[in-house]
């Protein structure tokens, strides 16, 4: 038997609507610790990686592994229906071929809605820990301006890294654009802080498109966490409080040499 209960729909809303654009289906794995969800996007250009931690959860039950595949879009309509301050519950047996959503109202108003389940082959990529040259931390909200910002000029972002900053810099047919941030400690306000841990100096180039629908997780953490070394993918991370994490990872775009 697996059962998960939320007091409000709106944390679990929040992750479908950081994940929808990049994943069609996915599996979520339930354990004693929790549930965790890894996938590629379709194009085999991006990694999400999920944590949702039993803690987390005010009711949690899982008695034995369940890996339940759903379509994030269907899953995204039935949470549609829920209102934000809704009490979810999620039910599945052990072998079962659906799972049941119930959501309770504070005016006394419960509604269930069952999901047939898939079977999706789904391998499981073995993340490597890195020791990453530059770990930048930086206020969300930010980090989704200036994505939004840049990709009216071009395809791609150059992420810079020096010890002075990060810059983000792009071009295009009407021109370039460049925004840099210095470091700044704001003790009163951590949230609005811009760190940056540097080893060494990195500039690697990614593209807008897939940045943008990382920062769809901005409604989940006040701060996003960006690490980056040469020749391994950008992690971007956001920790959503009380109950887990999502981390999405990128490859930097090769540039071509021009001849």
């Amino acid at each position: 038997m697996f059962e998960a209960r939320l007091i409000n729909s709106a944390h679990f809303k929040k992750v479908l609507d950081a994940i929808k654009d990049l994943l069609k289906e996915a599996s979520f794995d339930c354990s004693e610790s929790g549930i965790q969800l890894q996938a590629m996007d379709d194009a085999h250009v991006s990694l999400v990686f999920l944590t949702l931690r039993s803690d987390g959860f005010d009711k949690y039950r899982c008695d034995r592994n369940l890996t339940m595949g759903m379509n994030i879009e269907n899953l995204s309509k039935i949470f549609k229906c829920s209102s934000n301050d809704d009490t979810v519950t999620m039910k599945a047996q052990d072998d079962a071929d659906t799972v049941t959503f119930t959501f309770e109202s504070k005016k006394q108003k419960i509604s269930d809605y069952e999901m047939k389940l898939m079977n999706l082959d789904q391998e499981h990529l073995g993340i490597p820990e890195t020791d990453f040259s530059c770990v930048i931390r930086m206020p969300s909200a930010e980090f989704a301006r200036i994505c939004r910002d840049l990709s009216q000029f071009g395809e791609s972002i150059v992420i810079s890294c020096t010890k002075e900053g990060v810059k983000f810099s792009t071009s295009g047919d009407i021109g370039s654009a460049n925004i840099k941030l210095a470091q700044n400690n704001n003790f009163d306000k951590e949230e609005e802080s811009v760190t940056i841990e540097m080893q060494e100096p990195v500039t690697l180039t990614f593209a807008c498109r897939y940045l943008n629908f990382f920062t769809k997780a901005t409604p989940l953490a006040q701060q996003v966490q960006l690490s980056m070394s040469d020749n391994v993918p950008l992690v971007v991370e956001y920790q959503i409080p009380d109950l887990g994490q999502i981390c999405y990872y990128l490859a930097p775009k090769i540039e071509e040499d021009e001849n």
